[in-house]
């Protein structure tokens, strides 16, 4: 079982799955994102290779397996109208795409562009989904959080 990606089975069910660890990639000339091989076959038998991105609200993009994308997005559909706009930045700006036999996925323009990304990202597993930032954007905000202090809810964290 790869590193990245871990089980839980009970009784024969997958309850979850969980995406960890950051990787520097590189978009082709037409936009397509090679995903890591210790991902591909979890997303194969978890999403049959079906995917979603969309716009995350830090500047980068968020790409989930099709039934976290599912449960993702009736959270989102079920806010009230005070949140229109959010939904409009989530469910409106999101794109359906599948991993292809060599395991890439096709980035609209319209989300590269709107994610400042060209050609160097990062892809971070963050738990349910992945987070693809422009890698120069990632570098300066992640220095600029460790330069910064730890928010408040790490104060008693162990180490």
């Amino acid at each position: 079982m790869p590193l990245s990606c871990y089980f839980e089975l009970l009784h024969n069910k997958r309850v979850s799955v969980v995406f960890q660890g950051a990787s520097s990639l590189s978009l082709d000339a037409k936009g397509r994102l090679s995903v890591p091989t210790r991902h591909r076959d979890v997303l194969s038998a978890t999403a049959n290779g079906h995917l979603t991105i969309t716009k995350h609200p830090h500047g980068c993009l968020m790409v989930f397996p099709r039934p976290e994308w599912e449960k993702f997005r009736e959270r989102i559909a079920a806010l009230p109208m005070s949140a229109q706009w959010w939904k409009r930045i989530f469910l409106g700006n999101a794109m359906d795409v599948e991993m292809d036999a060599t395991g890439r996925v096709l980035v609209s323009p319209e989300l590269r562009a709107a994610a400042g990304i060209s050609k160097d990202t990062m892809l971070l597993g963050m738990g349910n989904h992945f987070e693809l930032w422009d890698k120069a954007t990632y570098d300066a905000q992640e220095a600029k959080a460790m330069q910064g202090d730890m928010p408040d809810v790490f104060k008693d964290f162990s180490f």
